[in-house]
């Protein structure tokens, strides 16, 4: 059965031109106008992939809104923002939101393909395939099959790109990761500041569990480590 790639964009001509790239590409693609619109859709059943517009309409931010709410739906769905909105504080909103991915119009089709091409394979490779599927470092628990992180026995709500970067470094404690190789680890190639929203965004989500955590150290001008058991 074909994925479904939900497009959540309000300009007619722009969600027929990315409706008609995906189909030929062997998607099923279901578009929708509006923030209302698309949750109607979602009620039924939730897409594999969503691509979301920030300004839908009259709601200059209908699009974070509808990310958040997705977000409460499936914390691993798969969601890329796609706007022509292109500021720095726009794209940190959407990483914070949940976000895996934030695009701007000015993207080719093809690499636009790409980066859904790729939020697939790590979805894939994560229900199989890779190498330390289950995976536990202290109270952090991480299962690659069911696209599940645990800490102190309380279920993580993180995203795709979020859950391999948080593998990419439990995997090997006290190895420092640079932004690079978090980068290669969840497949994707973005700025700098890009890797620094997923990271802040991930350690906020333990830090509403567990207030004490710190096992995600910043090392100045290199990169990130998890932090060894028993390191103070």
């Amino acid at each position: 059965m074909p994925r479904t790639i939900a497009i959540v964009e309000d300009e007619e001509d722009i969600r027929a031109n990315y409706t008609e790239l995906f189909r030929r590409q062997g998607y099923r693609v279901d578009g929708y106008a509006s923030r209302r619109e698309a949750l109607a859709g979602f009620s039924s059943r939730l897409p594999d992939l969503a691509i979301l517009d920030i300004g839908l309409g009259e709601e200059f931010d209908g699009g974070f809104e509808l990310c958040r709410e997705l977000r409460s739906l499936s914390p691993m769905l798969p969601i890329i923002f796609l706007s022509a909105r292109d500021s720095d504080i726009d794209m940190v909103s959407g990483l914070r939101l949940g976000a895996d991915d934030y695009l701007t119009k000015d993207i080719s089709l093809p690499h636009l393909s790409a980066r859904v091409a790729a939020l697939f394979r790590r979805v894939d490779a994560m229900r199989g395939g890779m190498q330390e599927n289950q995976l536990q470092q202290g109270e952090l628990a991480l299962d690659m099959d069911r696209l599940s992180a645990r800490w102190k026995d309380q279920d993580v709500e993180l995203t795709v790109t979020e859950l391999w970067m948080l593998h990419a470094l439990a995997l090997h404690p006290g190895h420092v990761k640079s932004r690079e190789q978090l980068m290669q680890a969840a497949n994707i190639v973005v700025e700098a500041a890009t890797i620094t929203s997923h990271i802040r965004r991930m350690r906020g989500r333990f830090l509403e569990l567990d207030p004490a955590f710190e096992q995600i150290e910043s090392v100045y001008g290199i990169g990130y480590r998890w932090k060894e058991s028993g390191q103070g």
